[in-house]
């Protein structure tokens, strides 16, 4: 009888351990709802003594809280606790070495029914709502304890940035973001994790969203790009040299207005020419969401593609095809010492606003007046013609509501052929897929 007793008891026990072991995976979002009940706690005497009822039952005090910094609350859980699901997903299959292939679900064919401009245009004005002074501190250490942001780089307290939106485009404190100073450096111009990198090559000029599926680079500037490109056929007959590449040079017309989708007039008999080189970079909620100038360049055009607005974290990569291409985004293109450089801001659901600070008057994500989500881009020559803006190493460029993605496209130096074809390049990255990177460290290096 007495070993029978025992042996229950090791039954309850491991019962009970298993069931703490499972809840344990959930404590963090415990604790981050606990820490905001705390806050309504201590902020429910102050409201009620602004009615005349310092005393007596504060039932009801909870209310005086405005309903959209609640529905704040209540977001940062959620997204919280989905974050937590799915970097651990994540992180099991990376520690497997497991690629993720492309794999179109039932999700991702539901995502393209909802209206998720307007969604995003909602979103916009609640983060634009002016959080209570008071509140305005807790709301951001939960946001940056859910998203790993370090609010020790603000620039300014806390308490000083009025909403959401206000927040998310902070600027950090001097020095924060040092730029390298090397002159045969490429920084990069966000804060981010890198997730591809490479030489385009072969025909078309196509970059791998994932395995299994990849999207062509004209698709993502548009087919008015001055993109270096040349015949299949002159790719082995003769080379180009980066430098000469100019839009004055150039043999199509960059300035003139798309007349087609990008998907329908894609270039898929020409091949990119030698040293052309690209870099995604993805940003997380809680990055840094200011874009730099990863170089010294002059900015020619801007073209502002009106897509969709997908999700465009890692499920949405690997399950939604032409993910770049079909969202809208913020295309700059011009040109810089070596050749030709662009940089594409995608945006992404929540994050339809994309702001650019050399062109103050652009607005994303507007109400579209055409059904087709695949409409000609708006485009703009800047002044002085074949000038254009200049920008500096580092300088700040645009700035993303959230996080989003970066596609940088450009020439670098490359060597004159050696044999059979085969060029040595002088450009080298020195990052890694999956590694993370802040805006002035160096993504690649060259020299003369």
């Amino acid at each position: 009888m007495k070993f029978r007793s025992t042996h229950r008891q090791r039954l309850a026990f491991f019962s009970h351990y298993s069931h703490l072991e499972n809840l344990n995976l959930h404590d963090n979002q415990r604790r981050f709802f606990t820490s905001f009940t705390k806050i309504f706690q201590s902020t429910s005497q102050p409201a009620a003594s602004l009615n005349g009822a310092g005393g007596g039952d504060s039932k009801g005090n909870f209310f005086l809280v405005p309903g959209a910094t609640v529905a704040t609350i209540l977001m940062l859980g959620a997204l919280h606790a989905r974050r937590m699901y799915d970097d651990k997903k994540t992180e099991e299959k990376r520690e497997r070495s497991i690629e993720f292939e492309f794999q179109p679900d039932v999700k991702a064919k539901f995502l393209g029914l909802l209206p998720l401009r307007s969604i995003s245009r909602i979103w916009g004005h609640m983060m634009s709502v002016d959080i209570p002074v008071p509140l305005r501190s807790y709301v951001y250490k939960a946001w940056a304890r859910a998203f790993h942001s370090n609010l020790e780089e603000a620039a300014l307290p806390l308490d000083e940035y009025s909403n959401l939106k206000e927040f998310f485009v902070r600027r950090l404190k001097e020095g924060s973001r040092p730029i390298d100073p090397d002159p045969h450096s490429l920084v990069s111009p966000v804060d981010g994790i890198i997730l591809r990198f490479g030489e385009l090559q072969g025909v078309g000029a196509r970059i791998e969203q994932v395995k299994g599926f990849s999207y062509s680079v004209s698709s993502l500037l548009g087919s008015s790009s001055f993109l270096p490109m040349m015949a299949e056929g002159d790719l082995h007959e003769k080379t180009v040299e980066p430098k000469n590449t100019s839009p004055e040079k150039s043999k199509r017309s960059w300035w003139r207005l798309s007349l087609a989708s990008p998907k329908v007039r894609e270039t898929v008999s020409a091949c990119p020419v030698k040293g052309l080189y690209y870099c995604v970079i993805y940003l997380k909620p809680g990055d840094y969401h200011r874009i730099h100038s990863p170089v010294d360049w002059n900015v020619h055009v801007r073209r502002h593609f009106s897509g969709r607005l997908f999700p465009v974290n890692e499920r949405a990569a690997r399950t939604i095809s032409n993910l770049y291409v079909e969202n809208e985004r913020v295309v700059l293109e011009g040109v810089w010492k070596e050749g030709f450089i662009a940089m594409a801001a995608v945006g992404a659901t929540n994050i339809g606003s994309i702001e650019l600070f050399i062109e103050p008057e652009l607005r994303t994500n507007c109400p579209r007046k055409k059904l087709f989500p695949s409409e000609p881009p708006e485009e703009r020559v800047y002044e002085p013609e074949g000038v254009g803006v200049m920008l500096k190493k580092g300088e700040e460029v645009a700035a993303f509501n959230m996080g989003s993605t970066v596609v940088l496209v450009f020439q670098a130096p490359t060597n004159k052929p050696l044999k059979d074809g085969v060029t040595a390049s002088e450009f080298r990255f020195n990052v890694n897929r999956g590694e993370r990177i802040q805006a002035g460290q160096s993504l690649g290096i060259w020299r003369d």
